[in-house]
């Protein structure tokens, strides 16, 4: 039995460098949602996110469904 070792470093890498992008999309999409406190503590009015964050979240989201679609339809078809 033989290991081919490059290939095993080629899926480890791919995987990795996958997996960081969709938390990062997924974290670009959480930050693009929340609530910011304004200045001065719990007294402070609570901002809203404007149009422009909330449409850059919502795109982030949607690459994030995408991307798990594509691995769903992966393991599905083979």
């Amino acid at each position: 039995m033989s290991i081919d070792w490059a290939a095993l470093g080629q899926v480890f890498g791919v995987t990795l460098g996958v997996t960081v992008g969709i938390v990062g999309l997924f974290t670009v999409g959480i930050a693009g949602t929340s609530r910011k406190t304004g200045h001065g503590g719990a007294a402070a009015a609570v901002a809203v996110p404007g149009t422009g964050a909330r449409a850059g979240a919502m795109a982030a989201f949607a690459l994030c469904a995408v991307a798990v679609a594509y691995g769903i339809y992966l393991i599905v078809a083979g």
